[in-house]
Order: C-alpha cells, then structure tokens, then sequence
C-alpha cells in the first residue's frame, strides 16, 4: 500500500536517507525542515501520514502537532525522536501523536508503524453493528463512534480505549486490564500511558460540553458510567 507522507525533519542528511528508504516501499515523500513550513504544508495537501520530529527550529514538533489538531487536521503522526525519556513521551501523546518512536528508527518497522496507523483510520461501512454506553456510540466494524450523535475524531488507540469502557460500561477497568486489552501488552509497562490517553479521551468526549463520563478510581483505574 503505497502511502502519501509528510516528513519533517530537520537534520538533512537524515531526511534523505530515511525518505530514500520510505520511497523504497513505494511511499510518496515530501520533506520539510522546519515547524512553520511542516504546518503550511499539512494545511495545504492531503496527507496519508506525518513523520514529524519533535526538535524543530522556529516551532517545535509538540507545538506543531498541537497546531495541527487544533486546525481539525487528523491525519495519523508518528513523534520521531532522540528523546526517550517517560515525560517526553507522554507529552508528545497527549499533544496529539498516535505513535512515538525513538532514533535511530528502523525503516522496517516505521513503515509497519505507519501501515497500521492508515489501516485503523480507513472505516468500513459495510457492516451496522454498534455498542452503546448512555449517549456514547461505537461502531467497531467502522472505526467510528458518536456522543450525543455528534461524530468523534479519534485515534485508533483512543478508539480502541472508548470501545473497552463502552463495552464495560459501570465496571472498573484497572491499568494492568487495559494494558492488555488495549495495548496488547501482558505486564504492566513501568510508565502512565494509560493515564495520557484517557486523559485524550475524556477530553475529546467534553468537547461540546458534555459531562464527564470516565472517573478515575484511586490506585486502580477507570470506569466510564453508562
């Protein structure tokens, strides 16, 4: 699957070669190397994906991606970065970033990576099932969900997460259960990404004023009142 991609990197050297083997799995390619021109660009053209490094002049890469969702542009990113530390991380999350990986990136794997980003986003209509918690739907088969029948713009991990509380709607969720369910993981990771992306969560679910549905539950996890 040939995908159309925005990479911003500063580093020109480093652009090249990792364009150069993106182009290798026959993806399309347009390089910019700053914030500002990584922003004009993602407003212009239509996008499959972003690769988007997190140290950039003129603006960072968290303050473009910020940017970015704040203009209603949903296309997937993926953070690229020398940063790997927790804070940096959940930073980059909570600004928006489906994906974060840390440098020197594997080609293999950011193509996988971004391969599995545009299949969530592509919804299917084939089928009707839906899952309900009060006014919150979600149909699993389309990769769509609603609130009070307004459409909302999530991620697939978001999706993935909106579809675990709906589905257990009134029953506490610990971290280690939506690790797994959601993250696949059989341990619990020693960081709180958890907590970052239900924090995306409840906040995209609020914003047309409606009431808080996900409610933390001290030292164990969450619970999203049907």
């Amino acid at each position: 699957m040939s995908l159309n991609l925005l990479l911003v990197e500063d580093d020109a050297t480093l652009a090249a070669m990792l364009s150069d083997d993106l182009r290798g799995y026959d993806h399309r390619v347009t390089i910019v190397s700053d914030g500002g021109e990584a922003l004009a660009a993602a407003g212009r053209d239509q996008f499959d994906a972003v690769v988007l490094d997190r140290m950039l002049p003129s603006i960072d890469g968290v303050s473009v991606l910020q940017r970015m969702r704040r203009e209603g542009l949903t296309m997937p990113v993926i953070m690229l970065t020398a940063l790997g530390r927790l804070a940096e991380k959940v930073e980059g999350l909570e600004a928006g970033a489906d994906d974060y990986v840390v440098k020197p990136v594997d080609a293999a794997e950011l193509n996988a990576r971004l391969h599995a980003l545009h299949r969530a986003r592509q919804w299917i209509t084939t089928d009707t099932d839906t899952i309900r918690a009060g006014d919150v739907v979600a149909s699993p088969s389309q990769h769509r969900a609603w609130r009070a029948g307004k459409a909302l713009d999530l991620s697939k991990t978001e999706f993935s997460l909106l579809c675990e509380f709906v589905r257990n709607a009134d029953a506490v969720l610990t971290r280690a259960m939506l690790y797994e369910r959601v993250w696949g993981f059989d341990f619990e990771p020693t960081t709180n990404v958890v907590d970052a992306f239900v924090r995306r969560l409840r906040i995209k679910l609020m914003a047309d004023g409606g009431s808080d549905l996900i409610a933390a539950v001290r030292g164990v996890g969450y619970v999203m009142r049907g």
